[in-house]
C-alpha cells in the first residue's frame, strides 16, 4: 500500500478506534464479541494484528466507520442503563427511589449497614461493593453513580476507560436534594419518576406547618466528638422546616463545629437533639453522648433521638427527620400541633 494511503488514513486512525473502543466496547461489553466477529468476517484479524496491519488495510478503515456510525445511532437511541452500580449511600437511596431492582447490578456496602441506611430492609440480595477498580469492572456496569470523594481513584481510571459515570454532590439543603434527584433521574433516563420523588417530598416538606407567631423555640442536634450543625447545613435546613431555631448557629463553637459538652450543659437548648443512639458506636469519641452529665440533661430537658440514617444523606428521607422534629417541638412550652 502506498505511502499516500497511509498518510490520508491515518488522521482518522485515533478518533476512530477511540469512538469504537472506548464507547462501544468498553463502555458496551455485550458487543465485544460482536466487534471482533466483525473484523474476522471482513478479513482484518484481531489483537495485536489490528496494531500492526491498520494503516495497510482501508477495509479496516470501512469497518471502524460503519461502527462508529453504528455507535452514533445506538446512542441516540439506545435504552436506559440497566446494570447501574451506585458507590455511595447516598446515591443508593436515590437510585432505590427510581428503578426497578433488576436494572441495580450492586449498591455500597454501606447501604446494608442498619445504624446509617434507611434502605437496609429493601436491598436484601443485592450485590455490595465497596469502590474498588477490579470489582466494579468485573460488574461490567452501563452507569456508575458516585460522590465527589468515595471512590475517587475508582471513578476516574472508569472515566478514563470510557465508561459512563455521574458524579452527584452532596445536598447541603432542600434545593441541593432536588437537584441530586434529578441529575439521578436523568442520568438513569426516569426523569418522569424523578419529579414525582421531588413532588412526594415538597409535600412532605409542606406538611411541616409554619413556625407559631412569636418566640420560636431552640434546638441543638448534637453528634459524636461534640460536633453540632450551624446556619447552612442540611441539620439547620431540617430544624428550621420543623419550627425550630438552630441554637448552633449563635453560640461560639471550637474548632471544626464543635460545642464543649460543659459549654452545652451550662446553656442548654429549648430541645436536645442527640444525632445517634448513644450506644450505637462504642468508640471513644462518642464517649460524650453516654457522658452521665448528657444523661441527666436529657431527663432535665426535653430531648430527642434522631436516628442517623434519617438525616445522613441529602435525600427525600430527610422528611422523616423532619416530622420527629415536629412532632418534639410541638410538645414544647407554647409549642404548636
Amino acid at each position: 500500500m502506498s505511502h499516500s494511503w497511509e498518510r490520508s488514513v491515518g488522521w482518522v486512525r485515533r478518533p476512530l478506534t477511540g469512538v469504537v473502543h472506548q464507547t462501544l466496547v468498553r463502555r458496551n461489553p455485550t458487543f465485544h464479541g460482536w466487534w471482533f466477529k466483525l473484523l474476522g468476517y471482513a478479513g482484518i484479524g484481531s489483537g495485536a494484528e489490528l496494531d500492526a496491519r491498520w494503516p495497510a488495510n482501508p477495509t479496516y478503515v470501512l469497518v471502524c466507520s460503519l461502527a462508529a456510525l453504528f455507535v452514533a445511532i445506538h446512542s441516540a437511541v439506545a435504552a436506559p442503563p440497566s446494570r447501574i452500580v451506585s458507590l455511595n449511600l447516598c446515591t443508593d437511596q436515590i437510585l432505590l427511589d427510581l428503578v426497578p431492582r433488576e436494572r441495580i447490578v450492586a449498591l455500597s456496602w454501606l447501604a446494608a449497614d442498619r445504624d446509617v441506611s434507611p434502605i437496609a430492609d429493601d436491598i436484601v440480595g443485592l450485590k455490595l461493593v465497596r469502590g474498588g477498580a477490579e470489582e466494579i469492572l468485573a460488574l461490567a456496569p452501563d452507569l456508575v453513580l458516585a460522590n465527589p470523594y468515595a471512590a475517587a481513584p475508582t471513578v476516574d481510571l472508569l472515566k478514563r476507560l470510557g465508561y459512563a459515570t455521574e458524579v452527584i454532590p452532596f445536598a447541603q439543603d432542600f434545593e441541593g436534594i432536588r437537584v441530586a434527584v434529578r441529575r439521578v433521574a436523568a442520568a438513569v433516563g426516569e426523569t418522569a419518576r424523578g419529579e414525582a420523588v421531588v413532588a412526594r417530598f415538597d409535600a412532605a416538606l409542606a406538611a411541616a406547618k409554619a413556625p407559631a407567631p412569636g418566640v420560636t423555640p431552640e434546638a441543638l442536634v448534637y453528634q459524636v466528638n461534640g460536633l453540632v450543625s450551624g446556619a447552612g447545613s442540611l441539620i439547620d435546613a431540617a430544624l428550621l422546616a420543623a419550627g425550630l431555631g438552630n441554637q448552633a448557629s449563635t453560640r461560639q463553637l471550637a474548632s471544626g463545629g464543635r460545642l464543649a459538652l460543659e459549654a452545652l450543659v451550662a446553656a442548654p437548648p429549648d430541645l436536645v437533639v442527640l444525632a445517634q443512639a448513644p450506644r450505637t458506636y462504642a468508640t471513644v469519641v462518642s464517649d460524650n453522648l453516654r457522658h452521665p452529665a448528657l444523661q441527666k440533661l436529657m431527663q432535665l430537658k426535653p430531648s430527642l433521638v434522631l436516628p442517623m440514617p434519617l438525616w445522613l444523606c441529602g435525600s427525600p428521607r430527610i422528611s422523616g427527620a423532619i416530622e420527629l422534629l415536629r412532632g418534639a417541638a410541638a410538645k414544647l412550652p407554647g409549642g404548636q400541633p
